[in-house]
């Protein structure tokens, strides 16, 4: 078989054990096949020129180049931290997955690297998994994902996601068996101290760290103001929909997220319509109407308020050119 080109993908913040820990697995497994088994050459790849990991860890990094198989690492996230503030800054990043994926490459997320893959579009209509911890957090950001929180590993056509953190090596258990064969995998585990035999995260999963049951109820009107974006915003309607007043479904939903369903929908839709600038042709216009605003002018306002551009100059500024 032909050397396996694997390329991790380095941004600001990533944890840099998650930028190794697959490499340094690939490495054990080539000294295990030996000399005329299989190889890897891995790389760590960024667009930028500078990448500085997480802990204050500096990285060399090397532009992006073509590979066979594309790994984002995760980052420090909780439940209780902006992941728009985190992930606004890495549309660099974002670009150059779903660049890769589009050209035929295997792209692989770990831990909550699966949230930079779903603003890429990747997970959209896919089964996907990520850290149990934050599974729910996916599923509301990501609607059309078949999120599978239980799992381990999840494979679909050309996208790989993984559980949090130590599921890398779940990962690159897998991937040095389909490449070098079960004995080699075998063996580079018991180097390693790495269980080969896991099916499953439920086993770690600890109730105690879950949001808070009495959060549930802003998730779930969450979820459906997400799946009905261009929808006019009609408070009455969503309050029927949840058997409470209005009153009271603003009362709650404030007091669980701080914000009221209107501005988290206008949030949302900003997400959405960034999405569509970075990766469509759709005219300004079109795009305002997919996403709930009949009013161009009142979209776009909108949106300079919460990205500091207008439409056009953030299309012009993060649109990808194939």
């Amino acid at each position: 078989m032909s050397t396996l080109r694997v390329g991790v993908l380095a941004y600001p913040g990533c944890f840099a054990s998650e930028v190794f820990g697959v490499p340094d697995l690939l490495t054990m497994a080539t000294h295990v096949a030996g000399p005329d088994g299989p190889g890897y050459e891995v790389s760590i790849v960024s667009p930028r020129r500078r990448v500085t990991a997480s802990g204050g860890t500096a990285l060399d990094v090397s532009p992006l180049r073509e590979v066979d198989v594309l790994v984002v690492p995760g980052f420090e996230l909780l439940p209780s931290l902006d992941v728009d503030a985190k992930l606004a800054p890495l549309a660099a990043e974002i670009a150059a997955i779903r660049s890769h994926a589009a050209g035929g490459t295997a792209v692989v997320s770990i831990c909550v690297g699966a949230f930079l893959l779903a603003e890429a579009g990747l997970l959209n209509r896919r089964p996907a998994t990520t850290a149990w911890l934050l599974a729910d957090e996916l599923a509301r950001r990501c609607p059309d994902a078949d999120v599978r929180p239980e799992c381990l590993v999840v494979t679909d056509t050309g996208v790989t996601t993984t559980a949090a953190f130590s599921a890398m090596y779940d990962f690159a258990l897998d991937l040095i068996r389909r490449h070098s064969g079960a004995g080699v995998a075998r063996t580079t585990a018991r180097v390693a101290l790495v269980d080969d035999a896991r099916s499953s995260q439920t086993p770690y999963v600890d109730a105690r760290l879950l949001p808070q049951p009495g959060n549930e109820f802003s998730h779930q009107v969450m979820r459906r103001l997400d799946q009905n974006l261009a929808a006019r915003y009609d408070l009455a309607a969503l309050s029927d929909t949840f058997k409470v007043s209005t009153r009271t479904l603003l009362r709650r939903f404030a007091h669980e997220t701080g914000q009221s369903p209107l501005e988290y929908l206008q949030s949302s839709r900003v997400r959405r319509a960034r999405h569509l600038l970075e990766t469509t042709d759709r005219t300004v216009a079109g795009i305002s109407a997919a996403v709930g605003y009949r009013d161009p002018s009142t979209f776009a306002a909108l949106f300079a308020e919460h990205t500091g551009r207008r439409p056009r100059d953030y299309r012009a500024a993060f649109r990808r050119v194939d």
